[in-house]
């Protein structure tokens, strides 16, 4: 299967895409993986966006396509993939569509998770980190420490990122909606979208999914 997982932050794309790779046996595609790849591997298009990352701004959506491209060309994408965080705007899908139809292929389904706004700020702006070891993640409602503010792994003192503030949430939503949601509607009219609710315990979350997509097939 060929999917595209689209969601706001704070829906568990990651942790979706995973489980939804190895139960489908597709490799999981996530942007940041790529450029991460590709910078570290010294390609033209890594070289590109790192010039770009390191002056402030961001990436052309043509490198940004271009990585994309290239690691769909790979052997162990032949029967399929999942996206994740790519293609994050219209025009990005619409390339990939171009892209796809050159190679004669064409997406299965765009799973689309779907979170109310209040849970997604409740979800980022609870997260606490080590500051020891940025691994150990604790939540101020879902995964308490044993003692407030104090890692239960090494006992360094757990922090909330900036970037986990409700104001900087806020702000990604608004990104979000006015960037990536518009995709959902593009992809609705191919009739590819199938729209699950990312509420509840993650094995849940990944059965729906399962369960929607084999009933998308």
């Amino acid at each position: 299967m060929r999917i595209v997982l689209v969601g706001p932050p704070g829906a568990g794309k990651g942790t979706q895409a995973a489980f939804l790779a190895k139960n489908l046996s597709i490799p999981h595609i996530s942007t940041g993986d790529l450029f991460r790849a590709n910078i570290s591997q010294g390609t033209e298009l890594g070289k590109q966006a790192k010039a770009y990352m390191d002056a402030g701004n961001l990436v052309p959506d043509e490198v940004t396509i271009g990585m994309a491209k290239d690691r769909m060309a790979k052997p162990d994408a032949e029967n399929g993939f999942l996206l994740d965080g790519f293609p994050r705007n219209v025009s990005q899908a619409e390339a990939l569509d171009v892209a796809l139809k050159a190679d004669d292929v064409k997406l299965d389904a765009v799973l689309d998770l779907e979170v109310p706004e209040d849970e997604v700020v409740k979800r980022i702006a609870g997260r606490r980190i080590c500051r020891k070891d940025s691994s150990h993640v604790f939540h101020v409602t879902y995964s308490q420490p044993k003692q407030e503010g104090v890692c239960d792994v090494c006992g360094g003192e757990l922090y909330q990122r900036e970037d986990d503030s409700e104001d900087t949430v806020r702000k990604r939503l608004e990104v979000y909606h006015t960037q990536t949601e518009p995709i959902i509607d593009y992809y609705r009219t191919q009739g590819l979208v199938v729209t699950i609710s990312a509420l509840g315990k993650v094995d849940e979350v990944t059965e729906r999914a399962m369960d929607a997509l084999k009933g998308d097939k």
